[in-house]
Parts: structure tokens; sequence; C-alpha cells
């Protein structure tokens, strides 16, 4: 059977799963391919270093990018570093020499999705990238081949399995954030240093990329509006499992009278809907499709083997001719203008979670509905509870979900009520939904 000679570029713990994926099942793979994908090389920085491959063969691995770009038997590259340079430095120069690319690195494309498109174009090249949305989940074929009868409507996901790992530690075990932290780190669903993970910046890097292949939007995933788990605490965790719900860390696009609206933000997902139901460090994505109408896709969203498998059936597609097709059809990250206005973020319309820590003493219940109706903001419900012994003396808890209103209005509302002397200056507003 004809082969297909490929490569690796980085050989950490996704890109050793590819290796142990192209060496142990090669046979299943060259089924699925029409042709062996034949593992050439694999770019390592410590040759010394064991890869816990026992039947890895000799003269594989490198620490010589050269090697790869100079052997011109070598036709497809795994690209799996991560982070912005030399990631971008070295993902050019393995287009320009006659290497068609599969990588992970969702940083990289949403920050230089352009420039790399562009130049993979133009010498002929393509970029097959399943596997940096969503670990395992073929969200990325879903969205580009399955759902182009579609307009899409609506994605709502969660797309961190880090933030997801820690919310159910804290809700179904009632850690604090630090305990919950401190065992994602030690099960390596962390890492030391977990910011962007846990500040939204993740996710919203991912949903740039989904936005874009669903609505054909270019954005800078900087300009998303994004909150992290900061905006809360576990006591938020345990008023809304009170109220029937569960608070994850949410990406949101859809489209509102054809404008777009884009946002990353711990939202209250009422329990039973499937969204509320993801647990542990798993990633979940909800489409509605004008025809196809509602589509739920689950499955792990990081981790050696899940992501493997994406960047591998890449590696199939583009070795067996599909990805050229796809690549060159789709004109992703092109100069094709969309029409699509974004709506800011400061307009977009829902309902919200607000708690408050208050005086224990009259008039002040009306002084907060006061400024809420002011506001335009009509209230679904408010829940006040007795002071606990070990709450601050003469203060009390006031939890109030509104009806939909502007985020502006709803921000507004939060400060004001948040500067009246009676109430605690430890404030809290999240959003809510339904679906």
């Amino acid at each position: 059977m004809e082969k297909t000679h490929v490569a690796i570029v980085g050989m950490g713990t996704v890109g050793t799963g590819v290796a142990r994926l192209l060496l142990e099942h090669g046979d299943r793979l060259a089924r699925h391919a029409g042709r062996v994908l034949w593992l050439n090389k694999a770019l390592v920085r410590d040759l010394s270093k064991n890869r816990g491959i026992d039947d890895l063969p000799a003269g594989i691995l490198t620490d010589n990018l050269q090697e790869i770009l100079d052997n011109h038997q070598i036709s497809v590259v795994a690209h799996l570093i991560g982070g912005i340079e030399p990631a971008r430095t070295i993902m050019l120069q393995l287009l320009e020499s006659g290497k068609d690319v599969v990588t992970a690195n969702k940083a990289l494309l949403a920050q230089h999705g352009e420039e790399l498109f562009d130049r993979a174009r133009s010498l002929g090249r393509t970029i097959a990238f399943e596997a940096s949305v969503g670990g395992g989940i073929p969200i990325i074929a879903n969205i580009t081949q399955c759902f182009t009868a579609n307009q899409i409507i609506s994605l709502r996901g969660i797309l961190n399995g880090t933030s997801n790992f820690i919310l159910t530690q804290m809700s179904e075990k009632g850690l604090e954030y630090d305990k919950a932290l401190e065992i994602a780190q030690r099960l390596g669903y962390a890492e030391a240093d977990p910011a962007m993970d846990v500040n939204g910046s993740d996710t919203a890097q991912k949903l740039a990329i989904l936005a874009h292949l669903a609505f054909g939007v270019r954005i800078d995933w900087k300009e998303i509006y994004r909150k992290g788990l900061e905006a809360f605490t576990i006591e938020d965790i345990r008023y809304a499992e009170k109220l029937g719900y569960r608070i994850r860390l949410l990406a949101t696009a859809q489209l509102i009278d054809d404008n777009l609206e884009l946002h990353v933000s711990p939202t209250l997902i009422r329990n039973g809907r499937p969204l509320a139901e993801v647990r542990g460090p798993y990633n979940a994505i909800t489409i509605v499709g004008d025809a196809v109408g509602d589509m739920f896709f689950h499955g792990q969203g990081a981790g050696q083997m899940p992501t493997a498998s994406a960047v591998v059936a890449d590696m199939i597609d583009t070795a067996a001719g599909r990805t050229e097709i796809t690549f060159r059809r789709l004109q992703l990250w092109s100069d094709r203008q969309c029409e699509i206005e974004m709506i800011p973020y400061s307009k977009t319309i829902g309902r919200y979670y607000m708690r408050y820590l208050v005086a224990d003493e009259p008039g002040v219940l009306s002084q907060i509905t006061g400024i809420l109706g002011g506001h335009r903001i009509s209230i679904s419900s408010i829940i006040q509870h007795e002071p606990a012994e070990s709450s601050a003396p003469n203060k009390v808890p006031l939890i109030i979900m509104t009806h939909e209103c502007s985020e502006s209005e709803a921000s507004r509302a939060h400060v004001a009520i948040r500067e009246l002397p009676s109430v605690d200056s430890e404030c809290f507003k999240l959003r809510v939904s339904e679906g």
C-alpha cells in the first residue's frame, strides 16, 4: 500500500498520543486513509527523555527542525506546540517547505489565523485544525461540513475542561475554589499557571474560531467580552443550586436580528438542561440550525488520546486529499467580507442573578427594588434568608432573579445598589440561561 510520510513537531502529551496511534494502529488508520501513514520524524527538545512508547523505532526522534523541513518525503506534519512564538514561525516554515499542517494550537489560530491561512493558500498547502477546539469532539468538521445546509442561529458551549472540572468539584464536593484548583493541577487538568483557563481567555479563543466557522465573522478574541471564575464564589454556587441552576463558564454566539452576540461568562443554567449536566473535564456544545434544529455535542475536551484522536483524523483527511478540497472551498480567514455586525456587550439582553449582603433593617429592600424599577428591570423572584450565626452581624443575604433586560441597565442598577450604605461591598451579578 502507498505510504504518506508524516512527522510530528512537539512530542508532549498530545504528540506522544499521536505517535502511539500511528505506530500501534497503523493498519486501522491505513484502511481509513487508503494509504499507510508512515511516521518519519518527530521533533523533540530533549532526545534523552523517555517517551513511554516501547516500540518507537530508532532514528525517528530529532531535535533539529531542519531534518523535517529538508525531508521531501514528509508531506504532512502534526504541529503540536503551544503558544504564539516560536509556534507561528515554525508553522510558516513548514508551509514554505511544502508540508501540509495539522495543528491543535487554538491560540495561534485565534491570533494569526488570517496570516497563516493566506500563506497556506498562496503556497498551495493546507491547514487542518479539528483538535484546536473541543479536544476529541468533531465540532470543526460538523460546522464546516455537516451544517452547510443550515444557517446556524446560535452556538453555546462549555469549551474549557479545566474550569468545568473546578466548578464540578465546587458544586458536588463543596470545595472552595483554591482547593478545587489544587486538585485539578494534581490530576493534570490545570497548568501551574491556570490563568488562561480560569479567566475565560482560553474559551474566548475557541469561541472566536467557532464564530468564524459558523458565521464568517473575523474578530480578535481579545475583543470578546469575557469574565471567568473570579466573578463569583462558592456561596453563589450554593444559592444557584437552591434555585434549581448550576453555574457553568459558558461561551455564547447567537444571531439577533442578523447581528451577532458574542461573550464568555459564568452563567446559571437550569438543572436538567444538557449543558447544566456537563461534569468534570468535559466539553459540550449546543448548536441550533434553521433546518436541523437543536444539536448537542459532548465529549472529552482535552487529554492525550481524545486530542490525539482529532489530530490523527485530520492527518488521515489530509493524506486522503479531503482536507485540500474543504480548505480550498471554505476560504477560511480569507478577505471575503462578512456583513454581520457585532452587538456591543452592553446592548445584549438577558436575565440576571444578583446577590447582595444587606443590612437587616427596614427600608433596604424597597431601596433596592426602587433602583431596579428605575432602570426598567422587572424582578422574577427575591429570596431573603435569615442571617446565619456565622454571617456578618445584622446582615442578611439577598438574592434577586430578574426578567430579561439589557446588560447596560443591569450593570448600572448593580453598581447603584452596591453603592448603597446598607449594602456590603461584596456583590455579584451573573447571567442566567434557561437553555
